[in-house]
């Protein structure tokens, strides 16, 4: 039986190539999904900042574990829509092809996270910029060294032309990372904002997408589909939930301590709440209030315990029942698990019966606005802590460093040689600067570290290589 969510076209690949002998027992979502996984680029996620620098402790998470954490939300969303909407039942969601988009929804990610992604935007303003989205799609399109056009082992030809296909995926794997359906201008100006979308050496791609995936839609109407969407919550729900609980594990925060400081900081409280806004646009400063306190059980109201009919409890109490938050691991987990639970079960499906592949992925207001709370929150409480700032400082310093060291003169001498001949290859500026930037958005943390010591130090090895 035909499945209406996915048609033929959604299983063709940039490049059409024969299939393996023997390979008839795996879909093509699942051979996509293998691809990603044994990438150098998935890999490199181990070695990428999600919240807090990755040599304080093993505890924290890192882009790769955040990673596999969007990939099982979004798998338990499509079950439990394929399990309770009627019309999923007969035509189920491709549960692999939701967790590839899990999976490969940070790839990326530069090193030193947002940061990192502000100072090759600012480096590359001129050149098309840079934005995170637009990089992963960039990474599996062209830069991961899979496939390429022909059947030489060649990205970038002698002569000069690219035919590199990253890992030859298909328009269906590759529309459900496409979160912004938004072209980046070519050339911006220096205060210009970051812009999320897609880079113009993926528009030729990005029109070939929309065409196999949705024929006939509208230029102006965005295309994101159901496993993009299901993707997209999938991520918001992992950063409401286990990066607090990593700002928990980390003494950052505690329950009674977040309380305070959105009960006292009116200011911080008013610029979460504008944040809300952009997907809860009738929020009220008191709605983000109370969304935050109800997900710790306190109450905003101002009422007493023995008002409500419950026992009183001294300061003390409330002290300890907080700090237990922080220090009890099965407090904590219980806390993630039952967060997680409750906002996966709100979550329901619009089905666009003219083209399934666009249907509406719906979450509960209610359930929406205390997401979007916690999310930005954890936000203004602890990435924006001068703790944090200091190390996102300093990973804006090194990245914009490295780029410029490698765009001036002759810098690309310095680059490893297989890049360093793919750029003298190249003939226009604008390849030669993303070429560069391709290479420092898939440093890990560690590595760009380690190669900026090599930049401005004199007691590093020649002999380990780049």
């Amino acid at each position: 039986m035909e499945n209406k969510l996915y048609g033929i076209n959604c299983t063709k690949r940039i490049v059409d190539k024969s299939k393996s002998k023997g390979d008839e027992f795996r879909s093509a979502y699942r051979r996509d999904y293998a691809r990603l996984l044994h990438s150098p680029a998935f890999r490199r996620l181990q070695g990428k900042t999600q919240l807090y620098p990755g040599h304080e402790s093993d505890f924290f998470r890192n882009r790769l574990t955040h990673s596999l954490e969007v990939a099982q939300i979004a798998k338990g969303i499509a079950l439990k829509l394929n399990y309770t909407d009627p019309f999923l039942q007969t035509n189920p969601i491709d549960c692999d092809l939701v967790e590839f988009a899990g999976l490969a929804h940070d790839l990326g990610h530069p090193p030193f996270g947002h940061n990192g992604e502000r100072a090759l935007d600012n480096c590359m303003k001129q050149w098309g910029g840079f934005e995170g989205n637009a990089q992963t799609l960039r990474i599996i399109s062209a830069v991961e060294k899979k496939e390429t056009r022909g059947d030489l082992f060649e990205g970038i030809t002698q002569s000069g032309v690219d035919s590199r296909i990253g890992l030859n995926l298909t328009f269906r794997s590759l529309a459900s990372v496409l979160k912004y359906d938004n072209e980046i201008p070519n050339s911006r100006k220096d205060h210009d904002k970051l812009v999320k979308g897609f880079y113009q050496t993926e528009k030729e791609l990005v029109k070939k997408i929309r065409k196999n995936i949705a024929p006939g839609l509208p230029a102006k109407t965005k295309l994101k589909t159901v496993e993009c969407q299901i993707m997209d919550i999938a991520d918001d729900i992992a950063y409401s939930t286990y990066d607090l609980e990593d700002g928990l594990k980390g003494g950052f925060v505690d329950p009674l301590m977040l309380l305070s400081i959105v009960r006292s900081n009116t200011e911080l409280l008013k610029r979460v709440t504008e944040k809300v806004k952009n997907e809860c646009p009738k929020a009220k400063i008191e709605d983000v209030l109370s969304a935050i306190a109800s997900t710790f059980k306190f109450s905003v109201d101002g009422k007493s315990q023995r008002e409500r009919g419950e026992p009183d409890a001294t300061p003390l109490d409330e002290y300890k029942k907080s700090r237990l938050s922080s220090d009890n691991g099965y407090i904590r987990t219980a806390l993630t698990s039952s967060l997680v639970n409750d906002f996966i079960n709100s979550i329901s499906i619009k089905i666009d019966k003219k083209k399934p592949a666009l249907s509406k992925i719906l979450m509960k207001p209610e359930v929406k606005l205390q997401v979007e709370s916690l999310k930005h929150l954890n936000y203004e409480v602890t990435i924006m802590s001068p703790r944090l700032k200091l190390v996102e400082y300093r990973g804006y310093e090194i990245v914009k460093k490295i780029f410029k060291t490698f765009a001036e003169d002759d810098g690309y001498l310095l680059l490893p040689q297989d890049v360093r001949e793919s750029y003298q290859r190249l003939k226009l500026e604008a390849d030669k600067m993303r070429l560069i930037c391709d290479f420092v958005a898939g440093m890990t943390d560690r590595y760009a570290i380690e190669f900026f010591g090599r930049l401005n130090q004199g007691d590093q090895s020649i002999y380990k290589p780049l």
